[in-house]
């Protein structure tokens, strides 16, 4: 097979000198890469509310060590958008695969580091730093990742599948949320918490090392995109790609960010945040601080909701290039907002209600995340697709998700689990004005 284009030999003379991708390496080196990236994401979330608390944060009352370790959390997504400049950047100047492999190494080195990093009991405060610092990687990392993925899928697209297409690396977010809860959950069932404590938790990080070889393995094997290869060809390329965003694209960067939010908000709270939530004690004071279930049962019912969650991802990439992807958004985020109404409702219904709540609201997360890759590049032309949908995607992660686990613990502690219902339909209505607004703009 021929090489990918090299950014010493700028302008090929046909880009017909090189073998196109097949449809089945393009969806699998755009599915893997996401795939391990979410779960080295989820990984984290999972362990900001199982693990860090304790382990980062011991001298705190758990309410404030919680909201501690979401404040870690929180890092990366004010991360992403920088890592989306820098990796946007070569990704539109050099070339799709090439950022792609350094941006999966940055993520999964980060990761991997922050399972060999020793507790406040060994090094006090450096600990936590440490901790932010890899943070800050994994977010840099996955500022990177997603857009380079969906462009590698929606630019080897046939015409009519670009939704289809696009679809693919978004079901890396629910492969990657199973493997990382999945992990989580056989760890708690077969250790005790001294060992989990211990060492067991930083299994799921040091496992990503195997994981970021087999994406490295299989993304090195694609070739670049047809339609790089065109704007190369043709002289499209810019230098500077964000000046041109800002300058000629800043109305899109803007409505996509805001379409992006109830996205965001919905996963986050729906996962980082109800896990939270779900395993706390309830406490004696007037508002119940928690639900009391063990981390094994709520990580169970979360397992179920994120099946439903990457079953509603293909149906909905099928449905947006059928009809159109903002008909399917816009229908998905009414959804979500009627969803916020009885969120709390839904939640605190006994397990059952926690089932259902759970499915519902992560198949609504499907809905609106099959479409979400392909209509936040659309608006953007190639020479600057890169950086465009990676820095839309990861504004809308600032907005959206970088703070909703600590503002709806805060609200929910403050002001009972309705209120956080109740950010999730402000969440729900911001996007449908986006959507509004695009008016006949592509998405």
């Amino acid at each position: 097979m021929t090489d990918a284009i090299s950014p010493l030999s700028p302008t090929p003379s046909s880009s017909n000198s090189v073998v196109a991708n097949s449809p089945a390496r393009v969806l699998i080196a755009s599915l893997i890469g996401t795939t391990i990236e979410f779960f080295d994401f989820y990984v984290y979330a999972t362990a900001a509310v199982l693990v860090f608390p304790k382990l980062f944060f011991p001298a705190s009352d758990p309410t404030s060590a919680t909201l501690q370790s979401f404040a870690t959390f929180s890092i990366a997504f004010f991360a992403r958008p920088i890592g989306a400049m820098i990796f946007g950047h070569f990704g539109d100047r050099v070339g799709r695969k090439a950022t792609l492999v350094a941006a999966l190494m940055t993520m999964g080195l980060s990761t991997v580091v922050i399972g060999l990093l020793p507790g406040y009991e060994s090094i006090g405060v450096l600990a936590p730093i440490l901790l932010a610092l890899c943070r800050l990687g994994q977010g840099l990392g996955l500022g990177g990742e997603w857009g380079g993925a969906v462009l590698l899928a929606t630019e080897n697209a046939p015409e009519g599948k670009r939704s289809w297409y696009a679809m693919f690396p978004q079901l890396g977010a629910p492969i990657g949320f199973i493997l990382s809860a999945g992990l989580f959950l056989i760890l708690r069932e077969t250790m005790s918490d001294a060992d989990f404590l211990s060492y067991g938790w930083r299994v799921p990080f040091l496992l990503s090392l195997l994981l970021v070889g087999v994406g490295l393995y299989v993304r090195l094997k694609i070739t670049e995109t047809p339609e790089f290869r065109r704007a190369i060809e043709k002289e499209e390329r810019v230098s500077v790609p964000i000046v041109v965003i800002f300058r000629s694209h800043f109305r899109s960067l803007v409505l996509g960010t805001i379409i992006a939010v109830a996205t965001f908000v919905l996963f986050y709270l729906m996962t980082a945040f109800t896990l939270s939530w779900g395993t706390r004690a309830p406490g004696n004071g007037p508002l119940p601080l928690g639900l009391g279930y063990s981390q094994g049962q709520f990580l169970v019912v979360q397992l179920v909701g994120v099946v439903f969650f990457g079953l509603t991802i293909p149906i909905s990439g099928l449905l947006s290039d059928r009809y159109s992807r903002r008909l399917i958004l816009g229908l998905t985020t009414v959804g979500i907002l009627i969803f916020g109404l009885f969120y709390s409702s839904l939640l605190t219904a006994g397990l059952a209600g926690a089932f259902a709540c759970s499915i519902i609201g992560l198949a609504l997360m499907g809905f609106t995340y099959g479409p979400i890759g392909a209509a936040l590049s659309a608006p953007f032309p190639t020479a600057v697709r890169y950086t465009g949908a990676s820095m839309t995607f990861n504004l809308g992660g600032i907005v959206g998700a970088s703070l909703a686990p600590y503002i709806a613990t805060w609200l929910a502690t403050n002001y009972g689990l309705g209120y956080v219902g109740y950010y999730l339909a402000g969440a729900a209505a911001l996007s449908l004005v986006g959507i509004l607004l695009s008016g006949n703009e592509e998405i």
